[in-house]
């Protein structure tokens, strides 16, 4: 099955499950991104995700928004780089 964001879905970044309780209290939207949705690079025509964090974060500094390479976007988790780490994927549905 094909994974599908669409416009306006909130996601979480894996990182997010390394956050401990108290820095969620302090920022509950840290790691947490609302998806803006797809564009296509117009030199090299790569597919990019678009997508708004919630949280102030120094990617978006100055603007609105961030990209990412959608296979990189979609792709899984490093497990044997982050052992810890339950979610599979990068970026999943936020729960």
């Amino acid at each position: 099955m094909e994974r599908k964001f669409n416009k306006g879905d909130i996601v979480q970044h894996f990182k997010r499950e390394k956050m401990t309780e108290e820095q969620l209290k302090e920022e509950p939207n840290l790691y947490l991104y609302e998806i803006i949705g797809t564009a296509r690079h117009t030199e090299n025509k790569e597919e990019l995700m678009i997508y708004k964090p919630l949280y102030t974060t120094e990617c978006t500094n100055g603007v609105d928004f961030a990209a990412r390479p959608l296979e990189m976007f979609m792709s899984e988790v490093d497990h044997e780089k982050y052992p810890e780490i339950n979610q599979k994927y990068r970026f999943e549905l936020k729960k």
